[in-house]
């Protein structure tokens, strides 16, 4: 499906499901609500699939691996060259996320969707749009056709995912310099001050801080992108792995399938797509909020509450593949436990 199509096909949630799965919750011998947002996020699961009984047994984290262009800026504290690195770690097990995720029995689905680099890695998906964007500091970061490829390719695999079966999905990036496009993003459909959504990323100096906030207000003053216009906005200071986890989220969502948010750079393309279709808010979860500045602004605007606190910005998708094993255990309770009526006690009634 192209973008178009796509978010025709995005529906409200099951109401019916969504209902009995709260019933289900209601009738377990437990005191009412004590699992909080795991309950809720299950009721929502079942109001997204259409169907009471949870299954989550198959689920991956996808990983849009891209450069940027105002890397030029000095926005970073290394240069362009380790995402490709990284990338090719995340073929091999080596990165953080591989490891995690072995933990939580996810696969990882690295994709290049615009590495500054030939890359001739096996199991490195080939989606290449371009070699890295330009520098939006001097201009588009990439064209209109550009952004709307980049969603289409995350819509493409996430939609290819859920035909083979997968039931849940979380998105994941690599990209050096992408807290730089993600806090352009976030200042442009937050209407924030710049220097409000902008943090040090991985581990700028105040110094380096000072250049990133000056590169991302110079990118919007150069572009001024339409704050109205979620692919406009995309194009001219956003990024290629953006735009690809954006389409994830809009393919997730068309599929009845529900899409982990990561962290600040994950929440930033959950708000492209959020913005191009409003819908696909009620098939995202959230699974930690962010260290970075925006990342409770995002959280926010996005109408979601995370499961985890935890102070990380490491990106790859690993806070989302940490939720996982919570809603694993949330499962286990909803699918398992006995209910009042199987031990004689008289359940529980809401408080006025």
């Amino acid at each position: 499906m192209n973008l178009r199509e796509t978010i025709a096909a995005i529906q409200p949630l099951n109401v019916q499901a969504a209902g009995q799965a709260k019933q289900r919750w209601a009738s377990i011998a437990k005191p009412l609500n004590s699992l909080g947002l795991l309950e809720s996020a299950l009721v929502r699961i079942a109001g997204m699939t259409g169907d009471a009984e949870i299954r989550l047994h198959k689920r991956a984290v996808v990983v849009m691996c891209a450069d940027n262009g105002v890397v030029e800026e000095g926005v970073t504290q290394c240069d362009s060259s380790v995402t490709a690195v990284v990338a090719e770690n995340f073929t091999k097990g080596a990165a953080s996320v591989n490891h995690m995720s072995a933990v939580a029995g996810a696969d990882v689905i690295p994709v290049d969707i615009g590495i500054a680099k030939k890359m001739e890695t096996p199991g490195l998906r080939d989606c290449k749009i371009a070699y890295g964007t330009q520098n939006m500091a001097r201009g588009p970061a990439m064209t209109r056709e550009q952004a709307v490829c980049s969603l289409e390719t995350g819509i493409a695999i996430a939609q290819e995912l859920c035909g083979q079966g997968y039931r849940l999905l979380a998105t994941g990036e690599m990209g050096i310099g992408n807290t730089t496009t993600s806090s352009a993003l976030a200042a442009v459909l937050l209407n924030r001050p710049v220097e409000v959504v902008t943090g040090r990323g991985a581990g700028l100096s105040s110094v380096g801080l000072e250049r990133k906030i000056a590169a991302i207000s110079k990118a919007i003053a150069v572009n001024k992108p339409d704050p109205s216009d979620a692919v406009d906005s995309l194009a001219k200071v956003g990024g290629f792995d953006i735009g690809g986890m954006a389409g994830v989220f809009l393919g997730g969502a068309a599929m009845h399938v529900p899409v982990l948010v990561d962290g600040f750079i994950s929440a930033a393309a959950a708000l492209v797509a959020a913005r191009i279709c409003p819908q696909v808010k009620d098939y995202l979860l959230a699974s930690h909020v962010s260290k970075e500045p925006a990342g409770c602004l995002l959280m926010e605007e996005l109408g979601l509450q995370p499961f985890l606190t935890a102070d990380m910005c490491l990106g790859e998708g690993t806070g989302a593949v940490a939720a996982m094993p919570i809603l694993d255990m949330a499962n286990a309770v909803y699918q398992g436990m006995g209910t009042f009526q199987d031990i004689a006690i008289e359940a529980y009634q809401p408080l006025n």
